[in-house]
C-alpha cells in the first residue's frame, strides 16, 4: 500500500479518537448529572437509602454505556469528517488519489474495535449489571427500616403502620436524634417523641429501636382522652421487610437463556442487544458522506440533517423490538429490516456523494 493512504488513515484515525473522547466525556458528564439529580431526588424523598445513591448510578450509567458510545462515536466521526471539507483539506487528498473505498477503510479501522466493546457492554455487561441492581433494590428493601431512615424526611412503613422521623442520624444509622414515631394500634393514635435513640440486637436476632427521654402521647383523633406518658427508656421492636424474590426480566438473561427459549420477549432482547454494535457501525459509515461541508455554505443543514438520521434510526430499533415482542416480525426480519434499510440509505448516501450529481 502506497504511503500516501496510510498516512491519510493515521491522521484520521487520530482525530477521530480525539474527537469521540471529548464527545464520550461530553455526553458522560450530561448523563452523570442528569442521573445524579434523578438518583437524589429519591433519596431526598426517603425512597432510597443515602448509602444507596453511588452504587444506583453505577448501575444506571452501565445500562446507557453503549447509548453513549455510539453516539460519541458518530459524533467524532462527523465531526472529523465535517472539519476536511470546511478546511479544504478534503478536496487536497482527493486530487492525491483518494477514492470512495480510502475513505471508508480508516473509518471501518476506528469503529470496529469500537463495534466489538460495544456488542460486549450490551450483550455481556448490561445483563450482568441489570442482575447484579435487581439483587441490590431487593436488599435494600428487605433491610431494617430504620436503616434506611433519612434525616429530616418523613418514612412511612410499607405497611403503612407507623411514620418515622428523626432529625439527625450517624453514618450506619444506629443512633439517631430528635426521634418521631406515629403508629396506629387497635384504632388508637400513638406518637413518640424523644430526644435520641439507638438500635439494639437480642441474642435471638430481634432488633429494637430503643428511645430514650421522652414522652408518649395515645389516644383517638378526634377525641379528647390522649394519656400522655413520659420514660426514660422505650424499646419499638423493628420488623425486619421481606421481599419476594422476583424473576429477572429478558433484560438480566444471557445469550444461551435468550436463544434456548426463543419466545418473543427474549428474541426482541436479542434484536435490541444485536442492534448497538450494528447500528454504531452503519451510523459511523454514514458520517463520511453526511459530513460533507461547502466551504462556501455553512454546515447547519448537515448537523440537523445528522441529529434526525440518528434519532430515526433509534426510534426505528425500537419499533423492530416491539415489532418482535409481539410477534408480528421474527428477530431476523426485523433485524433485516431496520438494518437493512439503513445499509440501503448508506449505499445511495456514498454514491451521491462521490458518484452521483453531489461528488466535487
Amino acid at each position: 500500500m502506497p504511503r500516501f493512504p496510510r498516512l491519510y488513515d493515521r491522521a484520521l484515525i487520530r482525530e477521530m479518537a480525539a474527537s469521540s473522547a471529548m464527545a464520550f466525556t461530553a455526553l458522560a458528564a450530561i448523563f452523570a448529572v442528569v442521573l445524579l439529580v434523578r438518583v437524589l431526588g429519591r433519596a431526598a424523598l426517603g425512597d432510597l437509602a443515602n448509602d444507596a445513591v453511588f452504587p444506583m448510578l453505577g448501575f444506571g450509567f452501565a445500562r446507557f454505556l453503549p447509548i453513549l458510545l455510539s453516539m460519541a462515536l458518530f459524533i467524532g466521526v462527523f465531526m472529523s469528517q465535517s472539519r476536511l471539507w470546511r478546511d479544504s483539506e478534503a478536496v487536497i487528498w482527493m486530487n492525491g488519489g483518494l477514492g470512495p473505498f480510502d475513505w471508508m477503510r480508516p473509518v471501518i479501522a476506528f469503529a470496529l474495535p469500537a463495534a466489538i466493546i460495544i456488542a460486549f457492554v450490551s450483550m455481556v455487561l448490561i445483563p450482568w449489571s441489570v442482575s447484579k441492581q435487581t439483587q441490590y433494590e431487593e436488599n435494600l428493601a428487605s433491610r431494617d427500616h430504620v436503616s434506611a431512615l433519612a434525616p429530616g424526611v418523613f418514612s412511612e412503613e410499607r405497611q403503612g403502620r407507623r411514620v418515622f422521623f428523626v432529625e439527625t442520624a450517624s453514618a450506619n444509622s444506629e443512633r439517631v436524634g430528635n426521634v418521631f414515631v406515629q403508629s396506629m394500634q387497635q384504632g388508637r393514635m400513638g406518637v413518640i417523641v424523644a430526644r435520641q435513640g439507638h438500635v439494639r440486637v437480642e441474642e435471638n436476632g430481634d432488633r429494637f429501636l430503643v428511645l430514650e427521654q421522652g414522652n408518649r402521647y395515645e389516644g383517638t383523633p378526634g377525641v379528647a382522652d390522649f394519656r400522655v406518658a413520659g420514660f426514660a427508656s422505650y424499646a419499638v421492636r423493628i420488623e425486619p421487610q421481606s421481599v419476594d424474590e422476583q424473576p429477572g426480566g429478558p433484560r438480566t438473561r444471557d445469550l444461551a437463556t435468550l436463544f434456548g427459549n426463543p419466545t418473543p420477549e427474549n428474541m426482541a432482547e436479542w434484536v435490541w442487544r444485536i442492534s448497538y454494535p450494528v447500528s454504531t457501525l452503519i451510523l459511523c459509515l454514514l458520517a463520511v458522506p453526511l459530513g460533507y461541508v461547502n466551504p462556501r455554505a455553512g454546515r447547519s443543514l448537515n448537523v440537523v440533517f445528522a441529529i434526525l438520521i440518528y434519532a430515526g434510526y433509534s426510534n426505528l430499533v425500537g419499533l423492530s423490538q416491539g415489532w418482535v415482542s409481539r410477534s408480528q416480525l421474527s428477530a431476523s426480519e426485523g433485524i433485516a429490516l431496520v438494518h437493512g434499510a439503513m445499509l440501503l440509505f448508506l449505499i445511495l448516501a456514498y454514491w451521491r456523494r462521490f458518484h452521483g450529481p453531489a461528488k466535487s
